[in-house]
């Protein structure tokens, strides 16, 4: 169908009737089922040279009273008919997004057939067009609220049916995917160059989970059996150019598949499962039910592009993801307020699954340096909220850490409370009752409580913001052979909130004789109450004391250790973790005010030196963990006033200076013992090209002889990426004398790979010495692409990592002109792009005015309610 012959079909125009009202603010306490359930949905999709044709038949039945309810945005309605009656625009009323049916009978058949123009759609939601040319492909992204722009539906998450699909399209996009099983597929009749396929998904959904493609790509093909003797077929599509690095994807989603199926007894239910990799895409994945969507960077991995922590991310978010199946799509959320309960619950898995692959501790240090440096933050601002918010107005503002890592955190100390046993019995109670449903957080407690009613105590996690501090001390009596542990909870109020209560905090705990350094007593410590004292008894002398262990709960930890207790539990804590934990606290003590003084770095030096060359050789990955320092973000999220992003900066470069050259002797040697060797994806291989990439950059900082050249051979025999991209950024940071010179030969090899120039952009972008003139440099650079958000983020993210540069009057005049552009185009990633200045009132003046006034001139100049809501947030009290 012609464009001339759709516009004389239309009804009602794209834009409602009257003016669009304000964004209004939903909240949780006025949540109501739909009016209307839907049953099943067919969808017939054609896609034509500059748009689409949709049309969709809903068999719906009334399960309350009240209007029927369809949402739907950018959106040219063609027809609509209701039980074989065409209706007329007097039989229903089109406004602000909705379209509503205000007589509907009990039974309905609602055919309707819309317009869009996928072609066009920049936002990355609904159906758009990714790519160009060869490569265009065209892809949906439908949560949360992404369907109704595909077709009017009441498009929310508790509405789950039936979906059969039909796409056609030219032949040039030979692969046309749906969700669900293959029915049908040929050629349209009284065509010679158009084709269909048509899909069936048996399984109830909500529309937050329907995917179609429309493409031209290469496919990856494997099999697994499931438990209950399913034969599956594994499906991953890619651009034929990066087929070839599929197959670490493919055997992460058959490793997922195998460890679900032992930890949580859950076994795949179709018979075929699909991966898409796309370059142009908002999210790091998306589950919809047996085809996933997922950016390329989290999808496409070989040694020789991709850096060993991207490669593991990528089989962590493969399972994630495939988790999601029943963590999400199986069982869903009720409304778009309990995001926390798929998200935390499937973040915890997939963090689990990943402990598995690799050295458990560094897993866990993992999780809590990204809990840290970002959700904390969060919690300590402007945007603190609760894991289960009680309102928005754009619920894409709410893909949060603290949805994500703190709501897995939630049911981490949940598991850990209950014990490996009784956590499966509460998982397997609640995949039996609640299957097919749309459930909520209380749901899930009630499901996990049926061996301990006290889990139900933890909904409050759910509904309170902030970090707790958790704050303590020891009394030791040696008459009676006591120790006394007390301990304290505090969490600061959070403005429009009530004010905070005592939670239940599991606090795992030993006890370590000084002069063995042995255990002596093991305990997992439930502080429920604002203070509290825990006895220990039989306790032959003072014991060091270690607390949180393997961080048992998402709390900031404020207990009375002497520098002297800290360091002898980096020598002698058997928990990897810890030994991390304990080494970031000294860190913490040296940069940062600790009761008006500051902690010497002598005994942290000195632990250190001690502990590193045998840890180097037994666990090279948490050797090279403990040299960590504190992020900028992280550390300046601990200021609650008068920040200095140049001061903070210094003092993180002169410890680091410290540490380099206190142990310059040890450089050396170390990377003598660490030689490039045949590629191998192992942890061990792993963990030695991590310390190796550490001590590089230590030995340079240390000025140690030869140093430099180690870099440049580095580079030019590396065996992976890992090994060449270090060594570029070693060079780049410190302004080797021919980092130019590998800068361009970086870009010579890889300037066809998109994921790699995101690399080679965010190396420059994030160096050391960067300034507002390189950034804008890179923003006009023939190779940046405003439409890619990995390549927006490879820059600008990297922006938001360089406080120094950031907060100057050039650095955020660049970032805030970076959101006021996406700000119509991609309003969900200028929105995510612009919280992470939600910071700025902690900062010192004059800083502090010139941020205030640059977020002021943003609010007059965006009209996205993405990005409203945020500022609205961003510029709001902290609270108490």
């Amino acid at each position: 169908m012609s464009t001339a012959e759709t516009d004389a079909q239309i009804i009602n125009p794209e834009m409602p009737d009257v003016p669009p009202q304000a964004p209004s603010k939903i909240n949780l306490k006025d949540y109501q089922k739909p009016s209307f359930a839907v049953e099943t949905v067919d969808l017939d999709i054609k896609l034509y040279e500059d748009h689409a044709q949709v049309a969709s038949t809903l068999q719906m039945v009334r399960q309350s009273a009240g209007d029927l309810v369809l949402f739907g945005e950018d959106l040219a309605l063609l027809a609509i008919t209701m039980n074989g009656e065409s209706l007329s625009s007097e039989r229903y009323q089109h406004r602000a997004g909705k379209l509503t049916i205000a007589d509907a009978p009990d039974d309905v058949t609602l055919e309707i057939q819309v317009r869009i123009c996928p072609q066009t759609n920049t936002a990355l939601e609904g159906l758009y067009m990714a790519g160009s040319g060869d490569d265009t492909m065209f892809v949906t992204q439908c949560e949360p609220e992404g369907f109704r722009k595909i077709t009017f539906y009441p498009d929310r998450p508790d509405v789950l049916a039936v979906f059969t699909t039909r796409l056609e399209a030219d032949k040039r996009y030979p692969t046309l995917l749906a969700n669900g099983n293959l029915v049908e597929a040929g050629d349209v009749s009284g065509t010679a160059d158009r084709h269909y396929a048509i899909w069936h998904d048996p399984t109830n959904k909500p529309s937050y989970l329907f995917a179609c493609v429309i493409a031209d790509l290469d496919v990856l093909t494997d099999s697994y059996t499931t438990s209950e003797g399913r034969e599956v077929t594994l499906e991953l599509y890619a651009k034929s150019a990066d087929i070839d690095k599929c197959d670490v994807g493919m055997q992460a989603l058959k490793d997922a598949m195998s460890w679900d199926e032992v930890n949580y007894g859950r076994a795949y239910d179709l018979d075929r499962y699909m991966i898409v990799a796309v370059s142009q895409f908002n999210m790091g994945a998306m589950e919809n039910k047996g085809l996933n969507i997922f950016n390329t960077a989290c999808v496409l991995s070989s040694p020789e592009t991709t850096t060993d922590a991207r490669s593991f991310s990528v089989k962590s978010i493969i399972a994630h993801e495939y988790f999601h199946n029943w963590t999400g799509n199986r069982i869903t959320c009720r409304d778009w307020f309990q995001l926390c309960l798929k998200e935390g619950l499937t973040v915890y898995r997939d963090q689990s699954f990943s402990a598995d692959q690799q050295s458990s501790a560094v897993q866990r240090i993992d999780d809590v340096a990204t809990l840290r440096a970002h959700q904390f933050a969060e919690d300590a601002g402007p945007l603190a909220h609760p894991v289960r918010p009680e309102s928005f107005v754009e619920i894409n503002n709410f893909y949060t850490t603290t949805v994500y890592e703190k709501g897995a955190e939630i049911v981490r100390m949940i598991a850990n409370t209950l014990g490996p046993v009784n956590f499966r019995k509460g998982t397997d109670e609640y995949f039996r009752r609640y299957d097919g449903q749309a459930v909520t957080v209380e749901d899930f407690l009630s499901a996990l409580s049926i061996t301990d009613s006290k889990i139900e105590d933890f909904i409050d996690w759910y509904r309170q913001p902030g970090t707790p501090v958790v704050t303590g001390h020891q009394d030791y009596d040696s008459d009676t052979q006591t120790l006394t542990i007390t301990l304290s909870q505090k969490t600061r109020h959070v403005a429009g909130f009530d004010a905070p209560k005592p939670l239940p905090i599991p606090v795992a705990t030993a006890l370590f004789e000084r002069n063995t350094g042995n255990i002596v007593a093991e305990r997992m410590l439930l502080l429920d109450q604002q203070t509290q004292a825990f006895v220990f008894e039989n306790v032959t002398s003072e014991p060091v004391v270690s607390l949180l262990r393997d961080f048992s709960a998402p709390v900031q930890l404020n207990y009375d250790y002497q520098d002297e207790d800290l360091a002898f539990l980096l020598e002698h804590e058997t928990n990897g973790f810890n030994r991390w934990q304990v080494t970031q606290m000294l860190v913490n003590r040296i940069l940062l005010q600790n009761k008006g003084e500051k902690s010497s770095p002598d005994i942290y030096l000195h632990a250190l030196a001690q502990t590193l060359p045998t840890l180097a050789a037994e666990d090279a990955m948490l050797a090279a963990r403990l040299l960590d320092i504190p992020s900028a973000q992280e550390l300046a999220s601990a200021i609650p006033q008068d920040y200095d992003p140049e001061a903070i900066k210094a003092q993180r470069e002169g410890l680091y200076q410290q540490l380099a050259l206190a142990l310059k002797d040890e450089w050396a040697e170390l990377y003598k013992q660490l030689p490039i060797q045949a590629y191998q994806d192992s942890a061990d291989a792993r963990g030695r090209r991590a310390l190796r990439n550490v001590v590089l950059d230590m030995a340079v900082t240390a000025n140690v002889a030869g140093a430099a050249e180690w870099a440049q051979r580095q580079y030019d025999n590396a065996s992976c990426m890992t090994e060449r991209f270090g060594a570029l950024k070693v060079m780049v940071n410190h302004q080797l004398a021919k980092a130019d010179d590998y800068l361009a030969d970086f870009y010579e090899r890889f300037q066809d790979n998109d994921l790699v120039i995101d690399l080679w952009f965010s190396v420059q972008a994030s160096a050391d010495t960067v300034t507002p003139d390189d950034i804008t440099a890179l923003l006009i650079h023939k190779d940046f692409d405003w439409n890619t958000p990995n390549r927006v983020r490879s820059v600008v993210g990297a922006v938001a990592s360089q406080p120094t540069v950031l907060w100057t009057a050039d650095g955020l005049d660049i970032y805030t002109g970076v959101i006021k552009k996406l700000d119509t185009a991609n309003p969900v990633l200028a929105s995510r792009l612009l919280q992470v200045l939600a910071r700025w009132n902690t900062l010192a003046e004059p800083r502090r005015q010139m941020a205030h006034e640059q977020l002021l001139d943003l609010q007059k100049q965006v009209s996205s309610k993405h990005v409203l809501e945020s500022l609205e947030s961003v510029l709001g009290s902290t609270g108490e």
